[in-house]
């Protein structure tokens, strides 16, 4: 088989150039992160102040990720068709828009109104800037490349916790998402002189059926979960929503099947290095945003620190990943993805039994330890495990590959705060007696006995995924030990 020709890759002004269009794709993978990880930080203001039970702030984060997931496939397609980088450039516009409504709502209603426009944006760049980078870069640069994605989006974290803390304490939490619009305003106006045109393209058609089933699968499935959460699972409006689901999915898998031009190409997924690295991928972000939602409210509600307290102790888990991310994908592409994958599920799940430990007299050191651990982990695992994705899909479906990839962390993140809130508010409500959805003043040790089982979950889930990658680690070394043995042997026959 002859090798594709990569036009970006054959053009000597891209190539020159390509460092400083990674560096323009990460600035709004950097926003988006930044964005995600100030609201974290806000959720305990904002549900002080807005009187709301830990159930409804959730829907802020919830929101967003919601819309991503529903729209990510869609724009990935569309990228593949009209062109990533069109596609790109627009939802850099779109989430600077959504960004600037978010800072200027005044009620939960009309945050998460716009927060859904901020997703529209959010979605169609993160569907594409994955698939530019692969797109761009030649193999063996390529997991240094999406090693320092995860840079950026530690970067993003490092930067949310610290100045969310500071903008929440001086200027309440409308403030938390203007943070975008100067970064935007510099990425957007820098971003379009430098991109390259979209070369390559590959005519189709949009999936529309496929488009409205999906939506109608995100929708339902996570209207119901969260809703379930507060009326309760045996009510028949929440059980209709995940029957209606569990319907709308099965179509849309039968209806992807037979098209001649799909928008999610499941022939991908018959690669086993793909389906495994998407899995552990998602089962990787559930995991981690379990943490990410319970966080919060244990530094400041448990451990007594202030927004700006909790902010910086919470850096440690970004800026871990961002001294680790860059070294692992680049060594990825010397010595191989899945030994480092399989390392850095280790050391999360020996972090997450860690914060499973934890009570209201635990010591600040100890959980900023396990902390860095969390970051330690997941800057072995990102970086190689993006590249593994990546790297094994034809060019012509970068785009959905990306959308996919993007997709599977998105629906992990909804996943984790659904797992985590549902896993916490229900061993609360059996510890208090009658149903709970928020904290109980005046009885740490409710949330305590809830929040140990949520990271033992949590734990359960990344031994997962750690069992999976330790299996396919053997059998690649299987592989290439054989494949060395036949050489040897034939290099002994020549000589004879």
């Amino acid at each position: 088989m002859k090798p594709e020709i990569n036009t970006f890759q054959a053009d000597p002004m891209i190539q020159k150039n390509r460092w400083t269009i990674l560096i323009i794709l990460n600035l709004f993978v950097f926003m988006s992160t930044l964005d995600g990880s100030i609201v974290n930080i806000a959720l305990p203001v904002i549900s002080k102040n807005l009187n709301l039970s830990i159930s409804q702030t959730q829907w802020i984060v919830s929101s967003y990720l919601i819309a991503i997931c529903t729209l990510i496939l869609f724009f990935g397609r569309l990228g593949d068709i009209f062109g990533k980088i069109k596609v790109f450039k627009f939802g850099t516009v779109i989430f600077l828009v959504g960004s600037l409504l978010c800072g200027i709502s005044s009620s939960l209603t009309e945050l998460i109104i716009f927060r859904i426009v901020q997703a529209v944006g959010a979605s169609m760049t993160m569907a594409n800037s994955q698939g530019i980078i692969t797109d761009i870069f030649p193999i063996k640069e390529r997991g240094k490349a999406l090693g320092l994605v995860g840079t950026f989006v530690s970067l993003g974290s490092i930067a949310g916790p610290s100045a969310g803390g500071i903008l929440v304490s001086a200027l309440g939490w409308e403030s938390i998402f203007w943070v975008n619009i100067p970064i935007g305003i510099i990425a957007i106006s820098v971003g379009w002189r430098l991109l390259p045109k979209d070369l390559g393209l590959h005519k189709g058609n949009l999936d529309w059926n496929g488009s409205l089933l999906f939506s109608i699968f995100i929708i339902s499935l996570f209207s119901g979960l969260l809703l379930g959460q507060q009326v309760g699972y045996h009510d028949w409006r929440i059980l209709t929503s995940l029957v209606v689901s569990i319907i709308t999915f099965m179509l849309f898998l039968w209806t992807e099947s037979h098209k001649d031009q799909p928008m999610l190409h499941l022939a991908l997924f018959k690669n086993p290095a793909f389906s495994l690295s998407i899995l552990c991928g998602f089962l990787v972000f559930a995991s981690t945003f379990c943490f990410n939602i319970i966080a919060p409210f244990y530094t400041q509600n448990i451990l007594h620190l202030t927004p700006l307290g909790s902010g910086f102790l919470l850096m440690l888990f970004p800026i871990t990943m961002a001294v680790t991310a860059p070294f692992s994908g680049a060594l990825s592409d010397k010595i191989g993805s899945e030994f480092l994958t399989f390392i850095g599920l280790i050391v999360m799940v020996l972090a997450q039994f860690g914060l499973a430990t934890l009570h209201n007299g635990s010591s600040v050191p100890l959980f900023g330890v396990l902390v860095a651990m969390l970051g330690f982990g997941n800057g072995l695992f990102q970086s190689p495990n993006n590249s593994l994705v990546m790297s094994t899909v034809p060019r012509q479906h970068l785009g959905i590959a990306g959308s996919i990839n993007s997709l599977i962390r998105n629906f992990g993140m909804v996943i984790g705060i659904s797992l985590a809130t549902t896993t916490l508010f229900g061993v609360m409500s059996l510890k208090a007696g009658h149903r709970v959805t928020g904290l109980i003043p005046g009885h740490p040790d409710i949330f305590i006995e809830g929040m140990h089982v949520v990271f033992i979950l949590s734990a359960i889930i990344c031994l997962t995924s750690a069992v999976l990658t330790g299996y396919r680690l053997i059998k690649t070394r299987r592989i290439v030990h054989s494949i060395s043995h036949g050489e040897a042997s034939l290099s002994q026959k020549s000589k004879l």
